[in-house]
């Protein structure tokens, strides 16, 4: 069994994997996290002037989370990791996903006659217009600001891809 940290981070990409599958979105990776990118969300069509408009986003697991305010203030990003996600500007959008999960493994997903529940929510962050830290490090984190109005439905998701919010024929 995967030990605490892994299972929780597994869990978090598996769940807005669900999403994008019921979104009707493409999920890919890259076969190294070096770019601060853990999986990207592409539509597979056309909208607009636009063929397959995608994003890209780091997953962060949280089963403490702490609520500001309106806002979640997360902690988990390293000034490095941020600079990630805020040092464009990119061709693809990039976002933080914060999935907040139960402390207890066994709490993620529950099955009932009506179907399966994954346990919490996911909250999407972008960073469009913030400025990178000058000689950031890996042993500073940033207190970042998630909005809980900001949480990952199909709907949002599709919102963010660009892609159409109606049903996918």
């Amino acid at each position: 069994m995967l030990d605490q940290q892994n299972h929780q981070g597994k869990f978090a990409e598996d769940y807005v994997r669900v999403l994008a599958s019921a979104a009707g979105l493409l999920v890919y990776q890259d076969d190294l996290d070096y770019d601060g990118i853990d999986l990207g969300f592409r539509y597979p069509g056309r909208t607009g002037y636009i063929s397959s408009p995608a994003i890209e986003v780091q997953v962060k697991s949280w089963s403490a989370p702490l609520c500001k305010g309106p806002d979640l203030q997360f902690r988990g990003l390293n000034e490095v990791q941020y600079n990630k996600l805020v040092a464009g500007p990119f061709l693809v959008p990039r976002y933080l996903f914060l999935v907040v999960v139960p402390s207890e493994s066994d709490r993620y997903a529950r099955v009932e006659t009506e179907g399966l529940t994954l346990s919490r929510l996911c909250y999407y962050r972008g960073f469009e217009g913030e400025q990178p830290i000058a000689s950031p490090s890996t042993k500073r984190h940033v207190p970042i600001h998630v909005p809980l109005g900001n949480v990952l439905t199909v709907r949002a998701l599709r919102e963010l891809v660009g892609a159409p919010t109606g049903s996918l024929a």
